[in-house]
């Protein structure tokens, strides 16, 4: 009886919270943004977004990639996933009065041109994903305002000039995807202060500069666990500080101009499973406690000046990482 009784009230209430968003008006400045958004759209995102409300209207469901919630006794957008829909032209503008915005995806489009400096106006963005357009310029610093961002993917596009130091200033940030654009000069030694960050990746760039500065802040990276800087113009050697990172799972230095030998300290990273160093200027032996690590499954060697007889372990294979990694 008593279990009756309690399907009875939770029924009820799912019944009164819904009643409650259909009841429910939404926010004014969400749909003359939203509709300002549909007004610069290709056809695609338009012919699924009918009526005018974005949030659904009597018998018209919420448009295709906006999700609402109600607060108080309006309904706001706090989602806008609009991907893979061949979306020509610059950022959408309208998109940044879109204030209680926590997830935008509008990957794998034709985005062009910059990232407007009202980005920073999203505070409560969790997670922001522009890969796979043709957007380009310079990161705005104001991207540093949002301090709730754990994912922030700005991958495949032609964003130049420095990685702005701003980022550091992103506590919950956990992955940052930065590959495959245009970027020059350092990676900032300032992102090891990231006390959640999981996985960088500034691989295909025409960045410069050394590991040993990348990690000259002491206690930096304490739970990186990828590190991708492959394909770039970084030289020096290994230090063994890096071995300092006691999470990394996966580090990606090839083609680069590296040199010097491999430090025995990197073989004592607990969990290490891919070292690729191919495409550098290393020298010398690859310690043996490289070839007993209990975790390591591909160590990649070739087109370096290693000793004769130095052999690498596993197959090479381009490690890339799915949709569903992105949002772990």
């Amino acid at each position: 009886m008593a279990s009756f009784y309690s399907l009875t009230l939770i029924l009820i209430s799912i019944f009164a919270f819904s009643i409650s968003i259909a009841n429910s008006k939404t926010l004014k400045r969400d749909v003359k943004a939203l509709n300002e958004i549909k007004a610069s759209l290709g056809w695609r995102v338009v012919y699924a977004w009918i009526g005018d409300d974005p949030c659904g209207d009597g018998d018209l469901p919420p448009w295709s990639g906006v999700t609402c919630s109600t607060q108080g006794d309006y309904r706001v957008v706090t989602e806008l996933e609009v991907y893979a829909v061949s979306i020509v032209g610059p950022f959408p503008i309208a998109v940044t009065n879109l204030l209680d915005l926590t997830r935008l995806d509008l990957h794998n489009n034709k985005l062009t041109g910059p990232i407007p400096p009202q980005i920073g106006r999203l505070r409560r963005l969790r997670m922001l994903n522009l890969r796979w357009n043709k957007l380009q310029d310079v990161l705005p610093p104001e991207i540093g305002e949002l301090k709730r961002l754990t994912h922030l993917s700005l991958s495949f596009n032609n964003f130049k000039g420095e990685i702005p130091r701003e980022l550091a200033n992103l506590p919950e940030l956990r992955y940052l995807y930065l590959q495959e654009n245009r970027f020059t000069g350092r990676v900032p030694a300032e992102l090891g202060t990231l006390q959640n960050l999981r996985h960088l990746d500034v691989g295909n760039n025409h960045l410069v500069s050394t590991i040993r500065e990348l990690i000259r802040i002491e206690g930096g990276f304490p739970v990186l666990r990828n590190l991708y800087l492959n394909n770039n113009y970084l030289t020096g050697g290994i230090p063994a500080q890096l071995a300092n990172l006691t999470n990394l799972e996966i580090l990606y230095l090839s083609y680069n101009k590296m040199s010097g030998a491999i430090p025995t300290a990197l073989a004592h990273i607990p969990k290490l499973t891919y070292l690729y160093l191919d495409h550098n200027q290393f020298s010398g032996r690859i310690p043996d406690a490289f070839y007993k690590h209990p975790f390591l499954k591909e160590l990649y060697i070739e087109g370096n000046a290693f000793r004769p007889g130095v052999n690498p372990i596993g197959a090479h294979k381009v490690l890339e990482l799915s949709d569903a990694d992105f949002l772990v």
